[in-house]
């Protein structure tokens, strides 16, 4: 087990941790299970759909082997290297470079690439980022980001419900308490979900060059996009833009702080992948 992988279960154990907290801090286990149940129901659905949700959003139309054979050949030889079905291949018609995978496990997976990517990358490039992309479907990171979703909404409702009905204990607890851990809790679940989407980009980075047996493909490409992703906007939702392989909101200018991040910063991975960290 790799340490991104450790690392994104300890997070996901730390998040749980803070619900149950949260809950019982708020409305005692009472709390805690609404929160959970409002968090899961919310996310349940976007997680069940996250293809259709996420091709939609990024306004991609599907394409045959006969318009792009290097694309279907490509994936195909990834999905059969990483022991997976042939997921369904997209193309974007967004300028930004980028590229996204989605799907609830790999029998319902969908690989897009935009139309700027396929400009600006040459097909080895591609195939480390479609490597990538990949990985993401093996290592069922749509399902674990889902589930840090529903964790944090959870923690969020359960804050807001306990405040509207005033906390479950008896004794009144301290106003100046309850609004600091009104406006801490959820920040600090934002802050641990942010933590878990980044450790498993590094983690797909991993296995993506371990794929290929190369690292150096991806990481010339991830340099390309970056460049890239400043000077073209996307217009996707935070929610969405946690998919893309570089966050696609790089160039706005109301950024959030590195904590806040969904992506690791460029630089460290491509400094990973030369290092050949994904070997070990």
């Amino acid at each position: 087990m790799s340490k991104n992988t450790i690392k994104t279960y300890v997070l996901l154990a730390g998040l749980g941790t803070l619900l149950v907290f949260v809950g019982g801090a708020f409305g005692g286990s009472n709390g805690a299970t609404i929160g959970l149940l409002i968090g899961l129901a919310f996310c349940g659905g976007s997680y069940w759909f996250s293809d259709k949700l996420a091709i939609r959003a990024a306004r991609a139309v599907p394409v045959t082997e006969q318009e792009m054979p290097e694309y279907y050949r490509i994936v195909r030889e990834l999905a059969q290297k990483a022991d997976m079905p042939m997921p369904k291949l997209y193309v974007s018609p967004d300028m930004q470079p980028n590229a996204f995978a989605t799907g609830r496990n790999p029998k319902h997976a969908a690989v897009a690439v935009t139309q700027g990517i396929l400009q600006i990358c040459d097909w080895d490039e591609l195939r480390g980022v479609l490597a990538h992309e990949i990985s993401h479907v093996g290592n069922r990171d749509i399902l674990i980001g889902s589930v840090a979703a529903a964790v944090a909404t959870g923690i969020m409702f359960a804050t807001r419900i306990g405040m509207f009905f005033g906390g479950g204990d008896e004794d009144r607890p301290n106003p100046l308490v309850m609004l600091m851990l009104f406006i801490l809790a959820p920040l600090s679940g934002m802050l641990i979900q942010a933590a878990i989407t980044r450790s498993r980009e590094f983690e797909a980075d991993r296995t993506g060059a371990r794929l290929i047996g190369d690292g150096e493909p991806l990481a010339r490409a991830l340099a390309k996009l970056e460049v890239a992703a400043q000077r073209v906007p996307m217009d996707v939702t935070p929610a969405q833009a946690t998919l893309f392989i570089i966050n696609p909101l790089t160039g706005r200018k109301a950024s959030f702080a590195g904590w806040f991040r969904t992506h690791p910063p460029t630089e460290d991975r491509i400094a990973r992948l030369r290092d050949r960290d994904w070997e070990q």
